[in-house]
């Protein structure tokens, strides 16, 4: 079995599984958006990738607002100094997260997407917890059956899901890795990567549905090769000053 059959076997487990959580998820992105706030997204670790899909890319808009801490996520140093061991220490560190929200206003109507392969990393788990219980939905983009394979690391015995209104199934296996090699006596390829782009790809355009229909809609950032020079250059700028304007209603100036 190829990595690329196994993949296909995965989305289609998502495609069978999730379209109800998708449908709430994107329903909490439209409602925060649409009414000028954010979607706060933060990941650690590789989960840092979907961040970033979510915006700022091409076919992409504002209201999305990115959290990551480099210090949890700078991989490819691997060793010595800004290494992996030190990284993976600190996603697992009690308290972070609080020093993370201080930077911002965390206001209900907004709302934070939250996304950890494992479920169980410190961080991830407390941004989600300050989060809700500041009144903002949650939503957690994770592995229910890798986080449910151990008991769980936090002090309060609790996993990164019991803090979610929503919960997107990567619906990866426990480790993540989805094929068996002969000669090796542990599975290879990882797929929580593609899971994660294919989930918030297809909330990225449900709330985009949403948000049309609703007379919201944010600039898109498009290439010129799509709608011309002229046109991409002033959907980037517009993209760029509203994001501005909503980051900045939510970093915390003490005013």
């Amino acid at each position: 079995m190829t990595w690329i059959e196994e993949a296909r076997r995965l989305l289609d487990r998502i495609e069978a599984s999730q379209s109800g959580a998708i449908a709430e998820a994107s329903r909490i992105c439209a409602d925060a958006i649409g009414s000028g706030g954010v979607v706060h997204t933060f990941g650690s670790g590789h989960s840092r990738i979907p961040v970033e899909e979510m915006f700022p890319r091409y076919g992409s808009f504002p209201g999305f607002h990115p959290i990551v801490e480099l210090s949890t996520t700078f991989h490819t140093q691997v060793v010595g100094a800004n290494g992996q061991r030190q990284a993976m220490f600190l996603e697992r560190v009690e308290g972070l997260a609080r020093q993370i929200w201080d930077n911002f206003t965390l206001r209900p109507a907004d709302a934070l997407m939250v996304f950890s392969a494992s479920g169980n990393n410190a961080v991830t788990l407390e941004m989600a917890a300050i989060a809700r219980e500041a009144g903002l939905k949650v939503v957690a983009v994770t592995s229910v059956a890798q986080s449910m394979a151990g008991e769980p690391r936090h002090s309060s015995g609790t996993r990164l899901l019991d803090h979610a209104d929503v919960v997107l199934d990567l619906c990866t296996p426990p480790g993540d890795a989805l094929c068996e090699v002969d000669g090796v006596d542990v599975p290879v390829g990882p797929g929580s990567t593609l899971a994660g782009v294919a989930l918030v790809n297809e909330v990225k355009v449900r709330t985009a549905e949403r948000l049309a229909a609703m007379g919201r809609m944010p600039a898109v950032l498009t290439a010129a090769t799509v709608v011309g020079a002229e046109r991409s250059r002033k959907l980037f700028d517009e993209a760029y000053l509203d994001h501005a304007g909503r980051a900045a209603r939510v970093l915390r100036s003490g005013v």
